[in-house]
């Protein structure tokens, strides 16, 4: 297996795939930039708030997150998480539990989790090696790193209330657009629901002109976009 050193290093081997990815500036977007010197501030507070901006965006979509001190220990995480490392045939009922499962997780792939960095762990199946993909420099300068579990067959939905209040959705129809986003087929939708093919096509007509969308397929991939927003 070749490594590639470089800003965008991708190594590849024949199961798994770790792509680094650190910035040139850290101070490109002003919400990683140094905090301001404000009196009234406490220490910790600023990158305390970026920390939970991330972990609230990666709870959002539905994913799992780790956050782990500089001595690699875990001292954060959400339901997601466990759950995740749980259908990987590990305990995650404490945190020692968890940085167990995660180390068994990824012991087959070159990679380290780093400090500051966000670390997504995208697992394919139970078993198989996952592909990892580092951000450096992106969340603390404490060595603190966060570590998110995407599974692939798990699936995030927006917010209902979102939805209504950006598209202006009837309950129906934000009912309607939730099944849509777990991959459910109107025809199916209609025969749970109880409901004539007619009374669905015609919710999904009205879905369509309300979001500025064309196909089923641009639909469900605006609700994925908008899974990350509160």
């Amino acid at each position: 297996m070749t490594l590639i050193h470089g800003r965008n290093d991708l190594v590849a081997g024949s199961r798994y795939i770790a792509l680094r990815h650190q910035y040139a500036r850290q101070v490109q977007s002003p919400h990683f930039a140094k905090a301001p010197d404000r009196s009234d501030e406490p220490a910790g507070g600023f990158e305390r708030r970026s920390l939970e901006s991330i972990t609230g965006m990666i709870e959002r979509i539905g994913c799992g997150y780790l956050v782990l001190d500089g001595q690699r220990k875990v001292i954060e995480w959400n339901a997601a998480a466990r759950a995740t490392i749980e259908r990987q045939g590990d305990k995650a009922d404490t945190a020692t539990a968890l940085a167990l499962g995660l180390k068994r997780l990824v012991a087959d792939v070159p990679v380290h989790f780093h400090p500051g960095s966000l670390s997504w762990v995208v697992i394919r199946s139970r078993g198989d090696r996952p592909v990892v993909l580092n951000e450096m420099g992106v969340v603390a300068h404490d060595g603190t790193c966060i570590v998110a579990l995407l599974d692939r067959d798990n699936r995030s939905a927006a917010n209902p209330r979102t939805l209504q209040r950006m598209f202006g959705l009837t309950g129906a129809e934000t009912q309607l657009a939730l099944r849509l986003a777990l991959g459910d087929a109107p025809l199916d939708i209609a025969r749970s629901w109880r409901l004539s093919r007619t009374t669905i096509r015609s919710q999904l007509a009205s879905l369509f002109a309300k979001t500025e969308t064309k196909r089923q397929g641009e639909l469900v991939a605006l609700l994925a976009r908008i899974s990350v927003l509160p």
